[in-house]
């Protein structure tokens, strides 16, 4: 009999792509066969994401496009899982007849009797379960690179911020023990991970729940003196202003494994849109944030983001995000335009700001931000810096790769010209030469691979 071929769309976050890997993980063990390429699949299962509008909006043009293969094509079921599925269960099973099979964010651990009803072409249907009894951790089949995975500490978020529609979806915050941590840190080294990247909602939140303070300071210090592994790289994202601990910054700048940046959302500067966002700490909170990590690092790169147009948000109050972001010159920054999601207290404030006024101040942010960032890299000319290489490109004839202060998929690259033969995964010295937009370009100076 022919195995039943499957195929994933993971859509969204870092966080979600984990979920995706905790389910093929699951459906192998089942004995289904994965495939990459969706021509080829029985069954397409899109882990879908509802953070923002236009997220809602990628989820519903996958599952159509994906649609046309099921009349054209081999496939025989789509299911749809993840934070859509969840937030909006009942309306996708009435108006996206395209969908086969809802599988919500609590309801994972069952793909794979959801698979083996859409393969027999029998309607998939259970009593949904909360998000909060979604079984933390799992076998993973990891999806990313093989020198790079994501290690997700906790699931769900106490924050609830005006804005934001995840605490509806996940559920409350909710760490996974330390020593399940430490065991698939250990899995993922014995894989070859050589960059792992700690994730949840709020990464700083780690351990108050399971032992009644902040741990994640205790979670690294314990990653990085293990008898049974070493990584070159461990790098923090989601981390958030308020529960940046002195103990945290201390291990930090003690290990050279955790690398020199921080993954940290400010949202906002001024004071009255923090407070009406629901913001945990005000503006004093974040300054003394980004301070004392320049304190104790002076190199640290920052990454974070801000949210525009947030209703109520004055011509005032983004004057004061501008001058801050000038002022402060982020690293790295995201700026996002705030998005109406319905169940949020944001949802029905008054002062909505017009799109065209949102869009403006994105752009106005955004320009500044190149200046900053360009000024930033030029400065690195003449300077060398250690390179994790991902791979050649052939069109332009060159290695690229990140430093660390470049965080995958969402920072931007080095691309350098080299001997050949360098292998992805391998970590080489790389001289700086030149500037390109976001990324910088450079010549391997030396190099060996880091065990």
């Amino acid at each position: 009999m022919r195995t039943s071929k499957i195929g994933f769309v993971s859509l969204g976050c870092a966080k979600n792509r984990v979920d995706t890997e905790v389910m093929l993980a699951k459906l192998l063990h089942a004995g289904y066969e994965i495939v990459e390429e969706d021509t080829r699949a029985d069954v397409m299962i899109v882990n879908s994401c509802a953070f923002i509008q236009s997220a809602k909006e990628e989820s519903i043009e996958t599952v159509l496009d994906l649609d046309w293969l099921k009349k054209n094509h081999i496939l025989r079921g789509i299911v749809l899982t993840g934070c859509m599925a969840q937030r909006y269960y009942e309306d996708i099973r009435k108006e996206l007849p395209e969908v086969d099979a809802v599988v919500p964010v609590g309801d994972e651990g069952y793909i794979c009797e959801a698979v083996e009803a859409v393969l027999q072409g029998k309607p998939y249907e259970r009593k949904t379960t909360a998000p909060e009894e979604l079984p933390l951790g799992g076998d993973r089949v990891v999806t990313t690179p093989p020198y790079t995975a994501y290690l997700k500490i906790a699931e769900g978020c106490d924050n609830c911020c005006a804005y934001c529609a995840i605490p509806m979806m996940r559920g409350p915050f909710r760490s996974r023990p330390m020593e399940d941590l430490i065991a698939e840190a250990n899995m993922l080294h014995a894989l070859g991970v050589k960059e792992l990247c700690i994730i949840a909602q709020d990464t700083t939140r780690y351990g108050k729940d399971l032992y009644g303070e902040y741990s994640l300071h205790t979670l690294l210090e314990a990653l990085c003196t293990s008898t049974e592994f070493s990584f070159p790289w461990i790098r923090l994202l989601y981390c958030y202003p308020d529960k940046i601990t002195d103990e945290l910054i201390e291990v930090m700048a003690k290990y050279d494994a955790i690398v020199k940046y921080i993954d940290m959302p400010i949202q906002h500067i001024s004071d009255a849109v923090l407070k009406s966002m629901h913001r945990h700490g005000g503006s004093a909170v974040i300054k003394d944030a980004i301070a004392r990590l320049r304190r104790a690092m002076p190199d640290i790169v920052i990454r974070t983001t801000a949210l525009v147009g947030f209703p109520g948000e004055t011509k005032q109050d983004f004057n004061e995000l501008a001058r801050f972001i000038k002022e402060i010159k982020f690293q790295r920054l995201g700026v996002f335009a705030y998005s109406r999601e319905e169940g949020t207290p944001a949802y029905t404030m008054q002062k909505q700001v017009p799109g065209k006024t949102k869009q403006a101040r994105l752009d106005n942010l955004m320009n500044e931000q190149y200046t900053i960032q360009h000024n930033d890299h030029t400065s690195k000319i003449g300077q060398t810096f250690l390179v994790l290489t991902e791979a050649y490109d052939g069109v332009a004839e060159c290695y690229y790769g990140r430093s660390a202060a470049d965080a995958p998929e969402i920072d931007g690259k080095v691309f350098f010209t080299g001997p050949g033969g360098i292998q992805p995964g391998t970590f080489v010295q790389v001289h700086i030469d030149q500037v390109m937009e976001y990324d910088v370009t450079g010549r391997v100076v030396s190099g060996e691979e880091v065990k």
